[in-house]
């Protein structure tokens, strides 16, 4: 039966192959495997049960045996080739002022395939520069856009937690992420409190949404009235983790009770929420040119005098006059 490991190469890439051979392959070992005309070395992050690109497994590259010394020593020599190719690749990209930061290029370990990756903001035309990089490198070109998480998995680094990035130690996807998940996880919604070394919504916004909302499930929400040990009052924050809840008391004061003091009171409907001086907050209504009050004709109001003296310049009454 094949084994379905997932590999990572120098530059990054991560993908699906098949050992047909004898030998057991764990995590960490280095495999040297063929894919469509080229041979390249990568490492084992994952044995997977099944393959999740394709349904065939013949599609998928093969891997021939573990990495020989000799495989490892070519591999570490074509490092400085790979530096010299990204070089090359950057005098072509200002040549042709293409929108693209360039990332890394890799050589394969037998020097048939040069891959380069870059970061854009769109589409990018690099046809043109596909032909340049051929023709100076005198090997197949592959040009591969990646995004800023991608990159950022390169490179690695320290997240604001104190720990390295997830995505450099077990996060091999990236799923979907929305500022959604960081509410309801109770987060600030400031960019520096959900965004990552990337710039994009941190990744543990995804993978911890799931423990989140397990644990909120019997948590009061903020706004809610509940029945403390010190009195009734309204819940205005809460912890997830430490599972306590700050509730301001009718008194005026702030006080932080655990879970299991807290009380759920119903949610206040009607009349519950005015209060019995009548002040609800809202200003009186101004009836004021109201047409169905007493003796209001929509705000105008027929002034003594005004009648009088129109009376007295029409005989008719103040009425307009009697057309013949």
């Amino acid at each position: 039966m094949d084994q379905i490991l997932l590999l990572k190469i120098e530059n990054g890439i991560t993908l699906e192959a098949r050992a047909e051979c004898a030998e057991t392959f764990a995590v960490g070992d280095s495999c040297y495997f063929v894919r469509d005309f080229y041979h390249d070395i990568g490492e084992v992050v994952r044995l997977l049960d099944a393959p999740t690109m394709t349904a065939n497994t013949r599609e998928l590259p093969e891997v021939q045996r573990r990495a020989t010394y000799e495989d490892l020593a070519e591999a570490t020599r074509s490092s400085s080739r790979n530096r010299a190719a990204l070089k090359q690749a950057q005098t072509w990209v200002d040549k042709l002022a293409l929108p693209m930061k360039l990332v890394n290029a890799h050589y394969s370990v037998d020097g048939k395939l040069v891959t380069v990756q870059f970061c854009a903001d769109g589409r990018v035309d690099f046809r043109e520069l596909v032909k340049e990089l051929s023709r100076a490198l005198s090997t197949r070109i592959e040009l591969r856009q990646i995004g800023v998480r991608d990159e950022t998995s390169m490179y690695g680094g320290i997240a604001v937690c104190g720990q390295p990035l997830c995505c450099c130690r077990f996060l091999h996807e990236f799923s979907s992420i929305n500022v959604k998940m960081a509410k309801e996880q109770d987060l600030a919604l400031t960019p520096s409190s959900i965004s990552g070394v990337c710039g994009r919504l941190k990744c543990c916004l995804k993978y911890e949404y799931d423990g989140y909302r397990e644990m909120e499930r019997d948590m009061p929400r903020k706004g809610d009235y509940c029945e403390t040990p010190s009195g009734n009052g309204k819940v205005v924050d809460r912890n997830l983790l430490t599972r306590r809840v700050t509730v301001a008391m009718e008194s005026g004061n702030l006080v932080t009770f655990t879970r299991d003091d807290v009380k759920i009171l119903p949610r206040r409907t009607g009349n519950e929420n005015r209060p019995k001086n009548g002040n609800d907050g809202t200003a009186k209504r101004d009836r004021k040119g109201d047409p169905h009050r007493k003796g209001d004709d929509g705000g105008r109001h027929d002034h003594p005098r005004r009648n009088k003296e129109r009376s007295a310049g029409n005989p008719n009454g103040g009425n307009a006059p009697d057309k013949e």
